[in-house]
């Protein structure tokens, strides 16, 4: 995978991306990896402020990446309106404590006023680390 620098992203991704850097998005340190249509793949270089007690990626940092992988996604699908998180499920099937991570986020059903969202957590080498769904609801 390359890094947010070597890809080309849609106009209004272009636009996303910017804004971001100055959000929480850029404060975690988050990364736009790949796009198209329905799939978007984001990276996070795991740091030792990610980090729990126990020395492993805290939840609300997986939390973060795949609501926001997610929450692209959605944009994507309806680069016309906003959108705002409904519902959020998530999974944590297996720790990490250092690498880099990669969540891709796809449109799983597209309706009339809300979008529903699939996204996975790996690590380099593809282990699945998290997974969730998600609901958002367009703002019209």
């Amino acid at each position: 995978m390359g890094t947010d620098k070597e890809i080309e992203l849609p106009p209004e991704m272009e636009q996303w991306k910017a804004k971001a850097e100055s959000t929480f998005w850029g404060w975690v340190g988050c990364s736009f990896e790949r796009v198209d249509e329905r799939r978007i793949v984001v990276s996070l270089d795991v740091k030792p402020h990610h980090l729990n007690l126990i020395g492993i990626l805290h939840g609300g940092v997986h939390a973060t990446m795949i609501d926001s992988a997610m929450g692209l996604a959605a944009m994507i699908a309806r680069p016309d309106v906003g959108v705002v998180t409904t519902h959020l499920n998530l999974n944590y099937v297996a720790p990490v404590g250092a690498g880099r991570i990669f969540v891709e986020a796809e449109i799983a059903h597209l309706s009339r006023k809300t979008v529903t969202t699939q996204a996975r957590v790996r690590t380099e080498e593809g282990e699945l680390l998290a997974f969730g769904t998600g609901t958002f609801r367009l703002l019209e």
